[in-house]
This record gives structure tokens, C-alpha cells and sequence, in this order.
């Protein structure tokens, strides 16, 4: 095999990785908060949770029908989730602790996640935000901690350990 036709199963294999950890982290999630928050706590449906996600980026404006508006909160949804995907593949080849301490680092990562999500992205957008409550700062960050930062952490950490045995 030639080193320009490594350097492209490399490449491919990667984005692969991506494309995998991206999705499975943003599954995870979106179908964990319809779990607690649809089924558990019955305090929306899963409709509303997308919509929610949806007025992130365009408030209480409904953009054609709320069919439309499910299906643009959840591209959002996944391409937050890629983009932390996307970070963590990066990151993950200069910080040692990370090789070492996948799923530690995947449960902080998720908390990342969150003080990202919580206090940067959402009062920066026109998504609702309420107060600080305890019980649902842990229930978010538990979430984020297991259904994004801990695939994430595994998936990424399986390819590079392929790298390196290969």
C-alpha cells in the first residue's frame, strides 16, 4: 500500500469516526430528553423539544409549519452534536489524560458539554432559559455526561487506538 493511499483510508476513516460519534452522541441525547421529558416527567412532548431546540436560532417565529420547525431543531441538535464530535476528535491526539482516561474524560467532557451549551450558547440565542435549579442542572448534566461526552470519548479513543496498531 502506497503512503498516499494510507494517508486517504486514514482520512476516510476518520471522517468515519466523526460521522459515527457525531451521530450516535446526538441520538443518544435527543432521544434521552424525549425519554425524561416526554415520558418520565411529562412536561413536553417530544414536538416541543425540537421546537425548542429550533427557537435557538429563530425565537417564537415559526418557520413554515411546525413540521418544518422539528425538522430544522433537529438538524440543530445534530450539528451541535457533530461539532463537539468534531472538537473532541481534534483535541484528543494533544491532551495524554484523554488516551488514558477515556471514560473520566468522556463524563467530563459531557460537562463541558454542558457549561458550553448552558452558559455560553443558550442565553447567546433566542432559546428560552430559565433559572438555575438543581434538580435540572443534574438532570442535564447526566444526560450530556453519558449520551454525548461518553460516546464520544469511547468512539474517538477506539480510533485512535486503531491508529496506533495499525
Amino acid at each position: 500500500m502506497t503512503p498516499a493511499s494510507q494517508k486517504t483510508i486514514a482520512k476516510s476513516s476518520s471522517v468515519k469516526t466523526i460521522l459515527l460519534s457525531g451521530f450516535v452522541a446526538g441520538t443518544l441525547d435527543i432521544l434521552a430528553a424525549f425519554l425524561v421529558y416526554s415520558f418520565v416527567m411529562k412536561v413536553a412532548t417530544p414536538l416541543q423539544i425540537l421546537h425548542g431546540i429550533a427557537a435557538g436560532m429563530f425565537g417564537k417565529t415559526v418557520i413554515g409549519n411546525e413540521n418544518i420547525m422539528a425538522l430544522i431543531g433537529l438538524l440543530l441538535h445534530y450539528f451541535i452534536a457533530y461539532t463537539f464530535a468534531i472538537l473532541y476528535f481534534f483535541i484528543y491526539p494533544n491532551i495524554k489524560f484523554l488516551h488514558s482516561n477515556k471514560i473520566i474524560s468522556g463524563l467530563l467532557y459531557g460537562i463541558f458539554v454542558w457549561a458550553v451549551m448552558n452558559l455560553i450558547v443558550v442565553p447567546l440565542s433566542n432559546a428560552y432559559h430559565g433559572h438555575f435549579v438543581l434538580n435540572s442542572f443534574l438532570r442535564a448534566i447526566i444526560i450530556l455526561m453519558l449520551c454525548i461526552g461518553l460516546p464520544i470519548s469511547l468512539i474517538t479513543a477506539k480510533y485512535y487506538k486503531n491508529q496506533v496498531n495499525s
